[in-house]
């Protein structure tokens, strides 16, 4: 049985932490952080990838699935106003522009992982006859269903879906805004090459950093508490996975503290 949580003395650490990171303690904001994690080891808060975004700690492999339920089900109802609105995010409209510009579609199934509140099943509605979402959040799938867009939706976290997911495959697998939550990127790959048909394409978007930050890593934790990955990483992880590229372009993935994050909006094609 999961030991209860001390509500109370989380959020008093986790409020310290805040305040610390804020005032530019690092030492002090990483053993607040420590303690958080110590009272909450699923991580609800997030506050491993914390301690990773100032730059201690190990690199964790992905944002633990707490946090990242709760991040999402916390913001689903103004996730799309915020998203879209207040931080110009448009990847599930480049998706759209890049499939039209490469004549590639329509498609028979479609699983879009991650799909939130629906905003790449929308954009591909009418390109695909048969649509799947996967969402970690409960409450965004639950508006996702209100769109009816999707013939199928399941709550469940991405990579454990593709693990054991036995139905027909899929001849499009869409990850629009899944990589920033992810560090390592093999289970993720394997994990649509295993429900991919022979020539299936995979388009998913990712954020990257400056060379000179990254220094040499596959991947980090930026300054939004978001996964970077180094173009030369999603490349090589793809190659090595049985992909084929068909383009990897830049783009501004969304609007932050008014500057633009950059990122990669990726197309490959499974080969086996």
């Amino acid at each position: 049985m999961a030991k209860k949580i001390d509500e109370e003395a989380l959020g008093e650490a986790y409020n310290r932490a805040l305040a610390l990171e804020k005032a530019g303690d690092v030492d002090a904001a990483v053993a607040a952080y420590e303690e958080v994690l110590a009272l909450d080891p699923d991580d609800h808060g997030g506050a491993a990838v914390r301690i990773a975004a100032m730059g201690r700690g190990e690199t964790p492999v992905k944002a633990p699935d707490a946090y990242v339920e709760t991040l999402f089900d916390q913001h689903a109802e103004v996730f799309e106003d915020v998203l879209v609105e207040q931080l110009g995010y448009h990847v599930p409209m480049l998706v759209r522009q890049r499939l039209q510009a490469l004549k590639l579609g329509p498609f028979k199934r479609l699983l879009d992982l991650g799909c939130g509140t629906g905003l790449t099943g929308g954009a591909l509605r009418d390109l695909c006859a048969d649509m799947t979402g996967i969402d970690i959040s409960e409450k965004m799938v639950e508006i996702a269903h209100e769109k009816d867009l999707y013939e199928t939706l399941f709550v469940a976290e991405v990579e454990d879906f593709l693990d054991d997911n036995d139905e027909e495959a899929f001849d499009i697998i869409a990850a629009t805004d899944v990589l920033p939550y992810l560090g390592a990127l093999e289970p993720l790959f394997f994990g649509a090459a295993e429900n991919l048909t022979p020539g299936g394409l995979f388009i998913f978007s990712s954020e990257t950093l400056p060379q000179e930050v990254l220094a040499g890593r596959a991947y980090m934790v930026g300054p939004h508490q978001r996964f970077a990955h180094a173009d030369a990483y999603v490349r090589e992880r793809l190659t090595a996975t049985g992909f084929e590229l068909v383009e990897i372009s830049d783009i501004n993935v969304r609007m932050e503290d008014g500057q633009p994050t950059p990122g990669h909006l990726v197309i490959a094609r499974y080969i086996g």
